[in-house]
């Protein structure tokens, strides 16, 4: 049997980093801020028959090396059985070398299971067979497993339709960890999508409020902002391949999103006008409400058209996107901060390309109001890797202040992600390990596993309203 590489000491290099990781970071709890959790599958303590099932399902990092590898669409999405689609993935493995997918798939069948062999096209029976006798055990439940990673809060992403109804249950249960939600409200700004009209149809049902008129869509989401509020929400969250930003008049965004509702054709620039209106409302009203808003940027979406229409999105199609990214942010936090309704905000990029201009832009606007308000978000999506995470803590430490960094979040649908926030522990105590080594840093173990843990745990813990 060839067991796991990871030992106590993975990916740390050196004495100092050891000492950072077991003494100051190892067993801190866990603000997950941001994540895709569903939350009726913590409100029923779901359990998982197999590891397809709770491994498999919906991770689209996987079926992307899956397809790489030549696997047939069967064994990721179709019809395949679980065991089969389980003995793809472990023969697509082994050539995962070097790709984040090799450390977490191991990291998590360690940290999980206790499995310390391999995972290939040998082991895959008996990992599947082992996993699965797990998994029927009340420990291997949705809230246990939460409770096992130390998690102590949880921030999922709903749209504004959505009725809450399961962090409610979550909420009125013994469930130690905070389970809060983030308001999603991409489908409202985004009006130059095909089913923009449709959704507003949607919205009118959930706020109880017809939407003919801008003003009414206003109405409408501040109805569900207050909603979302009221019921302990605290976050905002968009998905935009940029920030808008163009001048308007009120008049304006009246006409283009009554021409909307009619089924008239925008222009772009009517587009960019209504967005950066919607952008600047729901702006201002995060800031009233006292949330923290949150940017992801820069993704290129649904690229292959064929595959959306057969599975649909978030299925593996995505790629980074070249939008620009620094004009039009700095203008739409610049009209915020002009009237003092700048909230804490989180920004976050895909391109790796925009790393400095984000590293400097939070420094814009960060006005002494409070610690680090403005936040450069970590390494997301395709730049939560090793590398990647490294790149951004490199960038916020030469441009920022690294100290004020509120640390990881798993961004998964996944409730086996959980050790990417052990992976990101490891790789920031090996930055500040290597530095002391090197003389780079002072050998003030004390004050330095004080700034980690403020990373790893505090940061988040004093900017976020988790209520924990």
């Amino acid at each position: 049997m060839n067991k796991t590489f990871i030992d106590n000491n993975f990916l740390l290099r050196n004495k100092y980093a050891q000492e950072l990781y077991h003494d100051f970071v190892k067993d801190l709890p866990i603000i997950d801020y941001h994540c895709h959790l569903p939350p009726v599958e913590i409100a029923e303590n779901r359990s998982f028959e197999n590891i397809t099932q709770i491994w498999l399902n919906g991770d689209h990092y996987k079926w992307r090396a899956m397809r790489t590898i030549g696997v047939d669409e069967q064994y990721i999405t179709g019809g395949a059985s679980d065991r089969d689609k389980f003995r793809y993935w472990a023969k697509t493995v082994p050539y995962t070398l070097r790709n984040p997918l090799y450390h977490w798939t191991h990291l998590e069948l360690l940290r999980y299971y206790g499995i310390e062999e391999l995972l290939d096209e040998q082991s895959a029976g008996k990992i599947y067979d082992q996993t699965a006798e797990q998994l029927k055990q009340p420990a291997f439940q949705c809230k246990s497993l939460i409770k096992k990673m130390n998690v102590e809060a949880i921030g999922t992403t709903e749209d504004p339709i959505d009725d809450l109804r399961y962090h409610k249950i979550i909420k009125d249960s013994e469930f130690k960890t905070v389970v809060s939600t983030a308001f999603r409200p991409d489908k409202a700004v985004l009006i130059d999508h095909a089913g923009f009209n449709g959704y507003m149809d949607q919205l009118e049902k959930a706020s109880g409020i017809e939407i003919r008129t801008y003003e009414n869509l206003c109405e409408a989401l501040t109805q569900r902002l207050e909603y979302f509020h009221e019921r302990g929400c605290r976050l905002s969250d968009h998905g935009l391949n940029q920030v808008s930003y163009a001048a308007f008049s009120d008049q304006e965004i009246t006409s283009i999103f009554y021409n909307k509702r009619i089924g008239k054709e925008l222009t772009p620039s009517e587009t960019e006008k209504y967005k950066t209106a919607i952008l600047l409302f729901l702006g201002r009203n995060y800031h009233r409400l006292g949330w923290v808003q949150q940017y992801h940027l820069g993704a290129l979406r649904n690229n292959n058209q064929r595959m959306l229409g057969l599975l649909g999105p978030d299925t593996g199609w995505d790629s980074v996107g070249d939008y620009p990214q620094a004009e039009k942010l700095s203008k739409f936090l610049n009209a915020l901060d002009a009237g003092d309704t700048l909230t804490k905000t989180i920004l976050y990029n895909l391109n790796p390309a925009d790393n400095e201009v984000m590293a400097t832009m939070i420094g814009n606007f960060n006005d002494g109001s409070s610690k680090g308000k403005i936040q450069w978000g970590s390494g997301w999506w395709f730049l939560d890797q090793k590398d990647g995470m490294e790149k951004q803590l490199n960038t916020l430490s030469n441009m920022g202040l690294i100290s004020c960094f509120i640390g990881m979040l798993t961004d998964s649908r996944s409730f086996m992600s959980y050790p990417r926030h052990e992976y990101f522990r490891r790789i920031l105590c090996n930055l500040f390990g290597q530095e002391i080594e090197n003389g780079d840093l002072p050998k003030d173990m004390n004050w330095i596993g004080k700034i980690a843990s403020d990373i790893c745990y505090h940061n988040a813990k004093e900017y976020f309203n988790f209520n924990t």
